[in-house]
């Protein structure tokens, strides 16, 4: 069952009784508004610049109803040398591009993913031309015909300008527009986008991108080019505090999801239940998923930022699915957005990831690409992850609830008023907590 079957079935979570003689294994709770998942924010809480060191940023720890604070480079001391921590290797890409018409007007348009080739390193190196989806901000003015990319006449542009970047509009999909990239030189559009692109920083730093942008709102470990917003949590590990890490025993991993730019999305329902949660393309390892499934009893999984989180605990769902259609016959499927409070989560941990894997070798697979429209709010059961690292949310946000579910709904706003009244620093270049569940 799709997410937008079930919403055909559901049309509203308002009224509780229209919930009732439903047969499910749990369910989101339809008394959950937005609205009370909110907190005051003064703007200038919001960190609009990085620390000049990554690690000297402020790091709240959470266990157990107790809350205290320390420099982030001390995390090493707070996690347990009998676990696992998963970090999200994914890289920024430069995916604001700025083209103007002959009227004279500008058009913005910000690369999502691929759509033709549609996989991203076929599509990064492409030499010639490519189609992706995009929003296209000032629309009401490109009613068709090509764009040419906007070259300051600042003399510091020249390759730009060689380039002859083009734009046309080939298609819609809701508020997302397919547009075709075409360009001179023989350069892959990898090397374009650096050319030509800026980085997508946050809209609510009210700001323009800057130089500063390109090194920092970029995690150390990033490796594969794809995302158009930054796993934020990772922003903070410097070099020192990876090597301390590694040092005390912990196994650090890494798995891959692109972060899209539904992260930016507000909640404009009422309800959480009305809410449409956008997809994201993950990946793993054979190598990955042994080592989920080689856990012992006792050993913590720890999820560097949201984006892990969501990959871990898709990959529950994902095995899940595979179990139940039998890893021979299996297709993989993007885990739909309430696909968690509908099924039977009383597989272990090990079954589910074991059915991964047995699939993996049926197929002689190294890697498996994915996807997931997993939300995670209150009454979701966390299946993998048992410690979040994670920098301080938008109110009204999604990440917010999935806070709110990890940490309880008792708990969250106890959380958020000691990193208020403690000056901590808030959203993407703000500084970070260690939630221990």
């Amino acid at each position: 069952m799709n997410d937008f079957e079930f919403r055909d079935i559901f049309p509203s979570f308002a009224a509780e009784k229209r919930l009732q003689g439903l047969k499910t294994h749990k369910m989101i709770q339809p008394e959950i508004r937005i609205q009370d998942f909110s907190y005051n924010l003064p703007e200038e809480r919001i960190a609009t610049y990085p620390l000049e060191k990554r690690d000297s940023s402020k790091l709240l720890i959470y266990n157990k109803g107790i809350i205290g604070q320390n420099a982030f480079s001390a995390l090493p001391s707070y996690l347990p040398q009998d676990s696992m921590m998963v970090f999200n290797n994914t890289k920024v890409v430069p995916a604001r591009l700025l083209f103007r018409k002959d009227t004279g007007a500008f058009i913005e348009i910000f690369c999502l993913e691929p759509h033709f080739p549609a996989e991203y390193n076929v599509s990064f190196a492409c030499c010639k031309d490519c189609t992706w989806k995009t929003i296209v901000g000032n629309m009401k003015r490109w009613k068709g015909g090509l764009l040419s990319f906007f070259v300051p006449q600042d003399g510091l542009h020249d390759v730009a300008r060689e380039l002859e970047l083009k734009a046309e509009l080939v298609g819609k999909e809701e508020n997302s527009y397919y547009v075709k990239f075409s360009w001179r030189s023989g350069f892959p559009f990898s090397k374009v986008l650096e050319i030509c692109g800026k980085v997508p920083i946050p809209p609510y730093l009210n700001r323009e991108t800057e130089e500063i942008d390109k090194e920092r709102y970029q995690t150390l470990y990033a490796k594969y080019r794809g995302s158009v917003a930054a796993p934020t949590a990772g922003l903070h590990f410097t070099d020192e505090v990876l090597e301390k890490i590694k040092v005390k025993g912990i196994d650090c991993e890494e798995l891959c999801l692109h972060v899209g730019a539904g992260t930016f999305l507000p909640v404009k329902s009422e309800f959480i239940a009305d809410h449409i949660m956008h997809s994201e393309p993950f990946s793993v390892t054979k190598t990955f998923l042994e080592k989920l499934y080689g856990l012992r009893e006792g050993e913590k999984v720890v999820a560097v930022g949201t984006t892990s989180t969501r990959s871990l605990e898709s990959l529950y769902y994902l095995g899940l699915q595979c179990l139940r259609e039998t890893p021979s016959k299996w297709i993989p499927r993007c885990v739909s957005q309430w696909e968690p409070y509908l099924a039977d989560n009383s597989i272990s941990l090990k079954d589910s990831i074991g059915a991964l894997i047995e699939y993996m070798s049926i197929n002689a697979l190294d890697i498996m690409n994915l996807r997931t429209q997993i939300i995670i709010v209150p009454s979701y059961s966390f299946n993998v992850v048992d410690m979040l690292i994670t920098n301080f949310h938008q109110p009204q946000s999604t990440l917010l609830l999935l806070i709110a579910a990890f940490v309880g709904t008792d708990h969250w706003k106890e959380i958020y008023d000691y990193a208020m009244d403690n000056a901590f620093r808030f959203l993407s270049y703000g500084d970070s907590s260690l939630l221990i569940r």
